[in-house]
C-alpha cells in the first residue's frame, strides 16, 4: 500500500494556496480554488478580476470517457433546451454555462480560439435526445456547440441535468479544432459535475422528481472517482461552482487542453446498463486517469 502521509494532492496545494493569496497579491474567487477549476462565486456586484497566466500554473484538464451517447447533430446554437424538431422546451432549473478554453504548452496557456464546444446530457427524467435506448430517435434537445472567440470563450444556456442509473449528475464536454479543409485534427473530451447536495436538491424538485431517488452519487460514480497521476479523483477537479441567478444558476469555468498530446476522437466504450426509463450507461475503463488538472486564470466574477 502506498503511503500518502506526507503527500501533498494538487488540491490540498491549491487550498493552501487560496489561504495565501492575500499575502501574495493574489485574487480567488468566494475564497475558492478547486483542483482544476477556478470558478467565479459571485454572492453580490464584484467587478471582473484577471490574474496573468504566469501567475498560476497551466496544465491540461482530465480527459474523460465521451460516453456512448455522443451524436455530432452540428446544431450550432446557445439556447440548447429547444427541440429543433418540434420547437418544445426541455423543462428544468435554468442554468447559464461559460466555458472558457485554453491552449496548454509547456508552462504557458493562452485563449484557444476557433476551437468547436459540444455540450450534451440528460434531461430531468434521464433521457439523451436522438437515441433509441431512450425512445428519442430524430430528438435534438440538450445538445449543441458553439466556436470559441478570441477569449477562448462560449456560453451555453441549459437545464441543470438530471440522473440515470449508474452515474452522477454530469456534462459532457467535446473540445475539437479543425484543419482549412473543414477536418478535425484535434478532439479532447471531458465531463462537468456538480455538488452532490446541490443534486439532491434540485432531483427533489419537479420535474427531476418523478424520476425517483438517485442511485449513484460522485463519489460512487464510475467516471467521477477515477484517479489522475496526484491521486485526486478527476471529478474532484471538474466540478462547478454554481452562482444563483434569478430561477436558476450561472457557472464560469476554464478548462486546458495540451494540442501536442495525441487527439481523442473518442474514447466511448459499451453502456454500463439501461436506467428504469431505459437511458444509457457508461464505461469505467481509464476514465478520466490520462491527464493532470488544470489551472487557469480565474473565470470572470458574474454580476448579480
Amino acid at each position: 500500500m502506498t503511503d500518502k502521509s506526507n503527500h501533498i494532492t494538487r488540491r490540498t496545494f491549491l487550498w493552501r494556496l487560496s489561504a495565501l493569496a492575500p499575502a501574495l497579491g493574489l485574487v480567488t474567487f468566494g475564497e475558492r480554488f478547486v483542483g482544476g477549476l477556478n470558478l467565479a462565486e459571485a454572492a453580490a456586484p464584484t467587478a471582473a478580476a484577471t490574474i496573468a497566466p504566469t501567475a498560476l500554473a497551466c496544465i491540461a484538464s482530465p480527459s474523460m470517457t465521451e460516453g456512448p451517447y455522443f451524436v455530432d447533430e452540428m446544431l450550432k446554437r446557445v439556447d440548447i433546451r429547444t427541440d429543433p424538431t418540434d420547437n418544445s422546451v426541455k423543462p428544468g432549473v435554468p442554468l447559464r454555462l461559460t466555458i472558457k478554453v485554453y491552449s496548454v504548452n509547456g508552462s504557458t496557456c493562452a485563449p484557444l480560439k476557433n476551437a468547436q464546444i459540444d455540450i450534451w446530457h440528460c434531461d430531468a427524467a434521464g433521457s439523451y435526445s436522438d437515441e433509441s435506448a431512450n425512445n428519442t430517435q430524430g430528438k435534438k434537445f440538450l445538445r449543441g456547440y458553439q466556436v470559441t472567440d478570441d477569449s477562448g470563450s462560449v456560453t451555453f444556456t441549459t437545464i441543470y441535468p438530471g440522473w440515470y442509473r449508474g452515474r452522477t449528475v454530469h456534462i459532457h464536454v467535446k473540445v475539437r479544432t479543425f484543419a482549412a479543409d473543414g477536418t478535425s485534427n484535434y478532439a479532447f473530451n471531458s465531463q462537468l459535475f456538480f455538488d452532490d447536495a446541490l443534486n439532491d436538491s434540485v432531483q427533489a424538485q419537479a420535474p427531476y422528481n418523478t424520476n425517483g431517488k438517485r442511485d449513484t452519487t460522485n463519489l460512487t460514480d464510475m467516471v467521477y472517482t477515477g484517479q489522475d497521476a496526484t491521486g485526486d479523483d478527476v471529478g474532484s477537479l471538474m466540478l462547478l461552482t454554481l452562482t444563483k441567478d434569478a430561477d436558476g444558476f450561472v457557472s464560469n469555468v476554464n478548462m486546458g487542453v495540451d494540442l501536442s498530446t495525441p487527439s481523442v476522437e473518442s474514447n466511448g466504450g459499451p453502456g454500463g446498463g439501461p436506467p428504469p426509463n431505459g437511458g444509457p450507461g457508461e464505461p469505467p475503463p481509464g476514465s478520466g486517469a490520462g491527464r493532470p488538472s488544470f489551472s487557469t486564470p480565474p473565470a470572470t466574477a458574474v454580476s448579480q
